[in-house]
């Protein structure tokens, strides 16, 4: 037993660096998107960011992102638009309440502060693989990670065969998170 305490003491003091946990603040954060309807951009944005962060540039091996935002707060500036996106043929928010990225890998990806992730993107019930590009930039409390990527819609079962609506729906996030 003395044993055991010994090499968890050892292993927290020993100067391996491990990965600081981060909230993410929604009310400081963004999660925005824009598409095509009828060949006009049409943007919109999602509330309700919550989730685990674990983060450090000199661990990247025990850092992780498990994030997720409430689908139902989907807001298009168009309330009539927002009520149809809740329903089944989009985002089902009743029966899917959650959009979730979760990382398998973060590693480096060239500059200081950019990095590359690994993970997994829930939308609608449906877990795909995606790998993105973000930025990590120190703020007094955590950091601020800022990413854009694209997806298709229809990978996800969200808006149906709709011809007027573009496949493609760019995503960007703006994470603030805190310790």
């Amino acid at each position: 037993m003395k044993k055991w305490m010994l090499f968890i003491a050892l292993l927290l003091y020993s100067g391996i660096p491990w990965a600081q946990s981060y909230t993410p603040i929604d009310a400081e954060s963004k999660v925005a998107f824009i598409i095509k309807n009828f060949g006009i951009k049409v943007d919109g944005s999602l509330k309700g960011i919550k989730g685990d962060i674990l983060f450090n540039p000199g661990a990247l091996n025990t850092s992780s992102f498990n994030v997720s935002v409430n689908a139902a707060t989907i807001d298009t500036d168009n309330s009539a638009r927002d009520k149809h996106l809740k329903k089944a043929e989009y985002f089902d928010t009743e029966k899917f309440p959650l959009i979730t990225i979760a990382s398998s890998k973060i590693s480096k990806a060239g500059t200081q502060d950019l990095y590359k992730m690994m993970g997994n993107l829930t939308i609608k019930g449906i877990t795909l693989p995606i790998e993105l590009n973000f930025t990590a930039t120190p703020l007094a409390k955590g950091y601020r990670f800022k990413t854009s990527f694209t997806i298709n819609r229809r990978d996800f079962k969200v808006g149906g065969k709709s011809l007027p609506l573009s496949d493609n729906v760019t995503v960007n996030l703006d994470v603030v998170a805190y310790q």
